[in-house]
C-alpha cells in the first residue's frame, strides 16, 4: 500500500473509534461488509486514512490491500482529510476552456497546496473536479456549498482572503 501520510496527522477521537468499532461489530462476517463498514468510517472520521483503514481490516478480519483497494477505488472515498473550507475547481470542458487550469493555479499558488491536499492548519482542502453542474459560470469554483462563477485568476485571492478572515 503506498504511504497515506498527508501534512496533518491522524486526529481520531476514543468516541470516533468506539463508534467505528460498533460498526465492525455489527457487520462482521457479513458477505460485502467491506462497503458499508468504510462508508460509516467516513461518515465518522470524514476520510480514511491509514489508521482507520487498519482498524477495518483487522476488525472485519481481511487483508488491508483489500480495504484499500475499495477505498481507493470508488471515488466518493476520500483518503486525504478534507479542510474546514473544502475548495473545488472544476475542470469540466466548459471551465477548461475558458481558463480553469490559471483559476486552479492561482488557488495552489495562493494555499501552497495542490489537488488533493489540505493546508498544515487543516483550514483549506483543495480538489479539482470534473463538473459542478454550472457551465454557464464557467470557470466555476466551489468553497463548501457556495459557487463562484465566471472566474478569473486575479479574483481568486480576495474570495480566499474572505474564508481566511473567517478561519
Amino acid at each position: 500500500m503506498p504511504n497515506c501520510k498527508t501534512a496533518v496527522p491522524y486526529r481520531g477521537t476514543p468516541e470516533q473509534e468506539e463508534r467505528l468499532r460498533q460498526v465492525i461489530a455489527e457487520h462482521k462476517g457479513q458477505p460485502g461488509a467491506t462497503m458499508p463498514v468504510l462508508q460509516a468510517a467516513q461518515e465518522i472520521f470524514g476520510y480514511l486514512p491509514e489508521e482507520v483503514q487498519i482498524m477495518v481490516a483487522e476488525g472485519l478480519d481481511i487483508p488491508l490491500s483489500e480495504v484499500y483497494g475499495v477505498a481507493s477505488f470508488y471515488s466518493f472515498f476520500s483518503l486525504n482529510p478534507k479542510g474546514k473550507y473544502q475548495i473545488s475547481v472544476c475542470l469540466g470542458t466548459a471551465c477548461y476552456v475558458k481558463g480553469a487550469a490559471g483559476v486552479l493555479d492561482a488557488v495552489e499558488k495562493k494555499l501552497n497546496i495542490a489537488p488533493g491536499g489540505i493546508t498544515p492548519d487543516g483550514v483549506f482542502s483543495l480538489d479539482a473536479c470534473r463538473c459542478i453542474g454550472a457551465c454557464g459560470l464557467a470557470p466555476v469554483m466551489m468553497i463548501n456549498d457556495d459557487v463562484y462563477g465566471r472566474l478569473t485568476p486575479d479574483k481568486v485571492g480576495p474570495i480566499l482572503d474572505k474564508y481566511l478572515a473567517e478561519a
